[in-house]
């Protein structure tokens, strides 16, 4: 299935426009993390697994194409009205979010954030290629960018984090498949203050109780003992299969009570 998208997504006017296949899938089934689709780059065809961030962020509006245009990605959306909601029930004013964004990628959900106003936002991402696409295509959207590795913070990265007293930690898309492992989830939730609030989505497969993985665990687990409070939640399509399928993630808002 070849498509040449012809009207504008979020990505920025004047970024290339790449001919993107996805494969022909014949009724089986992929595994989410080992999806991948063909894209011609400099006249050469490559084929790029979609989790191989580091190769789509260095192609200007790739991510886009594939993930929100031929995709239907929804979950920056999902998860920033979500989190808006929540403030205007609690009657909080948006420019008061000091937002660490975990796994900021190329900045899409800093920018749908800043859409209902929120304040200062700070950027986390275990690869230099992410901050290097989100100053490239959206350099208005964060305060300060930090490339380093949550599960052996720097001292003096973590003082610099720290410094920014936190209220509002969002992460999108990127729990339950190994891009942000559970210790690198608890580093953060713990940078971020007692009443913060807490904004992340996950594939609803991972949050049932039969799915043992490490964060699906940590997660109940914190709801139960009271460590997060869950204060909204929606189950929503955060994007299509290769083959055209829904995926159906959760998102939640939930209110830290105290330290994982």
């Amino acid at each position: 299935m070849s498509t040449e998208a012809t009207e504008r997504g979020p990505a920025a006017q004047g970024d290339e426009r790449f001919d993107i296949e996805l494969p022909e899938t014949n009724g089986k089934e992929f595994d989410q993390d080992q999806e991948w689709c063909e894209v011609e780059i400099d006249g050469e065809r490559r084929r790029i697994r979609f989790h191989d961030y580091h190769e789509i962020y260095r192609h200007p509006g790739l991510y886009e194409q594939i993930f929100y245009e031929e995709l239907e990605c929804d979950s920056p959306r999902t998860v920033s009205t979500l989190l808006a909601g929540q403030l205007g029930m609690d009657e909080l004013d948006p420019a008061d979010l000091r937002v660490l964004d975990v796994g900021a990628g190329n900045g899409m959900v800093a920018e749908e954030l800043k859409k209902f106003g929120a304040g200062t936002a700070v950027g986390v991402d275990i690869i230099e290629e992410a901050k290097m696409a989100a100053e490239r295509d959206r350099p208005e959207v964060y305060a300060d960018y930090f490339v380093c590795d949550l599960t052996d913070l720097d001292e003096d990265v973590e003082e610099e984090l720290k410094d920014y007293s936190f209220n509002c930690l969002v992460t999108v898309a990127a729990l339950g498949f190994g891009d942000i492992p559970p210790e690198a989830f608890s580093t953060a939730y713990n940078l971020v203050e007692p009443g913060a609030l807490i904004g992340f989505n996950i594939k609803e497969d991972f949050i049932d109780e039969e799915h043992d993985t490490g964060f699906s665990k940590m997660i109940r687990r914190a709801l139960e003992d009271g460590t997060m409070k869950l204060e909204a939640q929606a189950r929503y399509q955060h994007r299509l299969s290769v083959a055209g399928e829904p995926l159906y993630y959760v998102a939640h808002i939930a209110r830290k009570q105290r330290d994982l």
